[in-house]
């Protein structure tokens, strides 16, 4: 269990690579959303970069502080508000609806990238060697850790999720429509065998693997 001084440095290095990571998530897709034809998250006002907007008070602040204590600050998860997408405004709605849908992890791969080219920058010597440099570096950590769970947690191919949504417009109709029939016991399927262990056996090595990939990219590793 974390005591108070520990709950505090962990959220004081990980706030804004988290925050950051769920917001520009959302925000993918209300912006691939608009490019497309659909502006009713513009409309709403959640395509801005204020992580208040997007704040979900169980999934960004409850879930994550929990798993932080039970776990020691080892491991932790979150998510945002969804924003709302009308898919009957979409150009091609099919279509369109998979490339909103992978707008979202791929925001977080390429926030990992970003936190990736910034540790290669410390690690150059651009912000010295003291503290400054030590923090950043695991900031970057932690930037990196976070967007790949999120996005490779997100390419689950169970709708709601967006691996999901992807695989539904991929698939023919027939098949889509039983995927989309799925997507009200989605969470509960996802919960279920999160909880029994084989969504973990399936994600923690693709979640290393890629996470490996950007340390060795930033010399972390």
């Amino acid at each position: 269990m974390l005591d108070p001084n520990q709950l505090l440095v962990i959220i004081g290095i990980a706030a804004v690579p988290v925050l950051f990571a769920i917001t520009l998530h959302e925000v993918a897709h209300g912006w691939a959303a608009k490019m497309l034809g659909d502006r009713t998250a513009e409309m709403l006002g959640r395509l801005s970069l204020n992580p208040i907007k997007h704040i979900d008070p169980m999934g960004t602040v409850v879930v994550p502080l929990g798993l932080l204590l039970m776990t020691g600050g080892s491991w932790f998860f979150g998510w945002a508000k969804p924003v709302p997408v009308a898919g009957r405004n979409l150009r091609n709605p099919r279509r369109d609806m998979v490339l909103v849908a992978a707008a979202g992890p791929a925001s977080n791969f390429a926030q990992a990238a970003f936190w990736t080219l910034l540790a290669a920058f410390v690690l150059l010597g651009v912000f010295g060697t003291g503290g400054l440099a030590q923090f950043l570096i695991r900031v970057a950590e932690v930037g990196i850790f976070f967007n790949v769970l999120l996005g490779v947690f997100n390419l689950i191919p169970i709708p709601p999720l967006d691996g999901g949504r992807v695989l539904s417009g991929l698939v023919p109709l027939s098949a889509s429509r039983m995927l989309d029939a799925v997507e009200p016991y989605g969470f509960i399927i996802v919960i279920a065998l999160a909880v029994l262990g084989p969504l973990w056996w399936f994600l923690r090595p693709v979640i290393t693997m890629v996470e490996a990939f950007f340390f060795r990219l930033g010399g972390l590793a």
